[in-house]
């Protein structure tokens, strides 16, 4: 484990004449001071009590697998499903066609959540992804720039993002009709002047950096979970970053992290570099990275919600918690190696620069994934976009829990588990 092998070199530095105290060891959150940790994010930005904000987030992890049964039964006609937080916490579910369904009420975490069915969205949200993915190249080539687009769960319309220019030069309306006609589902134009661009700039939520031989600048990245293949143990970070990495603890004590592979091709963007030694499934959630949290389920795309509460630590921003705006999004551009499939989650800023790339997106103790890019809008973050941890790549998976795994014993047996 890193913080073992720091510790055991802080040993071998000291005065043989003089003992050197180690420094604290982090903190480790039980999943519920983690969640604690986040309600309290969630109490400030909506005005509740932390009591009320605990009650909501345990509602929210526990409706899961409510909405996904629900979009299971309603697959022809779901549009989308939203977490809707004032005045009171609700969860909608829009659908195509008139026919009513009757609402519900579900108990969860400790409280009455209520199911709100309304009809009316103008297409599924099969169609619009399926326009998405198959109609992307003739809808770039259709434009000026190519853009991003993401499906609106709200309304069934495939919102195409366009610049001011673009949309005076044609006429809104007339290039409305024009990029309807192709993708073949509703779409409604969004005019926004913006750049989307990946973050670039071994606990997860961690510094690492690297020298770049081409233009000999150092570059900054953050980590994301510790994964394992079954044989290695290592970090997940962002494919855009550089190979070699260099691991950087809270003591700035450097460990180099050996390059395996990258995957950032449509709707990966995920690098891993291995440690010498086996490593937990803990990951920094704090801007001074004085406190571990442990990795204990993970949560796949299709089971987010737009309007789910969800968090990230990068190494520049720190730690903040925002609401998930869309579920299907494609970034505009080539950042993906290309175009970039409608499988990108995004997140409302205004928390997000340069270094966040490859952070940890996460709820409580759930892994939820990994921070690729942003869009800004007169140098300010609109909203970050992220790899959902359902796509890190076979045969490696997610580290689960704070216990580390075997390691060999450590010389003069002096240093126990942290």
């Amino acid at each position: 484990m890193l913080r073992w092998l720091v510790a055991f070199l802080l040993l071998l530095l000291a005065s043989p004449a003089v003992a050197q105290p180690l420094p604290a060891a982090p903190h480790v959150q039980t999943p519920a001071e983690a969640l604690a940790q986040d309600a309290g994010q969630y109490a400030r930005q909506f005005g509740v009590p932390q009591a009320e904000a605990e009650r909501r987030l345990r509602a929210l992890a526990d409706s899961v697998a409510t909405t996904d049964s629900v979009e299971i039964v309603y697959r022809d006609r779901v549009a989308g499903v939203s977490i809707e937080h004032k005045p009171a916490l609700r969860i909608l579910v829009y659908l195509t066609g008139d026919t009513p369904v009757p609402n519900r009420k579900l108990n969860a975490g400790g409280m009455t959540v209520p199911i709100v069915f309304r009809t009316g969205a103008k297409a599924s949200r099969d169609r619009v992804i399926w326009a998405m993915t198959y109609k992307q190249a003739a809808i770039r080539a259709a434009l000026p720039n190519p853009p991003a687009m993401g499906l609106d769960p709200r309304t069934g319309e495939l919102v195409i993002v366009v610049p001011t220019a673009t949309a005076a030069a044609n006429g809104k309306e007339a290039l409305r009709a024009k990029l309807e006609a192709i993708a073949g589902v509703p779409v409604r134009l969004r005019v926004l002047d913006q750049i989307d661009i990946n973050l670039s700039a071994p606990l997860g939520g961690s510094r690492v950096e690297g020298l770049n031989a081409a233009d000999g600048k150092r570059y900054l990245c953050t980590t994301a979970f510790t994964v394992t293949d079954g044989k290695r143990y290592g970090v997940a970070t962002a494919a855009h970053c550089l190979d070699d990495l260099t691991y950087l603890d809270p003591r700035r004590v450097a460990t180099p992290l050996s390059y395996v592979a990258q995957w950032g091709w449509g709707y990966q963007d995920i690098q891993i570099n291995v440690s010498p030694d086996p490593l937990p499934g803990l990951f920094y959630a704090d801007n001074g990275r004085t406190v571990e949290r442990p990795v204990t389920d993970q949560r796949s795309r299709d089971s987010t919600r737009a309007g789910d509460y969800v968090c990230h630590r990068g190494e520049t921003t720190g730690y903040s918690c925002a609401l998930v705006e869309l579920t299907d999004f494609a970034p505009a551009g080539d950042l993906c190696g290309g175009p970039c499939l409608p499988t990108w989650v995004t997140v409302a800023g205004p928390t997000c620069r340069g270094g966040d790339s490859g952070s940890p997106v996460f709820i409580g103790t759930t892994a939820m994934g990994i921070v690729k890019g942003a869009t800004y809008r007169s140098g300010a973050c609109v909203f970050y976009f992220y790899m959902s941890v359902d796509y890190i790549p076979q045969p490696w998976r997610l580290v689960l829990g704070p216990s580390t795994p075997p390691v060999p014993p450590l010389p003069f047996g002096a240093l126990g588990p942290p």
